[in-house]
């Protein structure tokens, strides 16, 4: 049986899916757990060709790579109305 995601949320080219996990913990209970796939989507040109990235983060690192993007988010649209795009 395929492992499918529990949930899923999608704008544009960018996929984020909740999938329960399950393992065995030290004394051999079985542990379940959720982790977050986040997929990017997008097609190569040249060889006309779909492509996609995905990385996988853990409950514990969403938090984390949610305010480095809003981060680099900021810092983008800060030197936007600075207007020092180029350096």
């Amino acid at each position: 049986m395929k492992n499918l995601p529990i949930k899923k949320f999608k704008a544009g080219n960018i996929e984020a899916a909740i999938w329960e996990n399950k393992r065995s913990d030290k004394d051999g209970n079985e542990v379940e757990f959720k982790t977050v796939s986040l997929t990017k989507t997008w097609k190569k040109s040249e060889d006309d060709v779909w492509r996609n990235d995905v990385i996988h983060l853990k409950g514990n690192e969403i938090q984390k790579a949610i305010l480095v993007l809003q981060k680099a988010q900021e810092e983008l649209l800060l030197k936007e109305e600075r207007g020092d795009e180029d350096e």
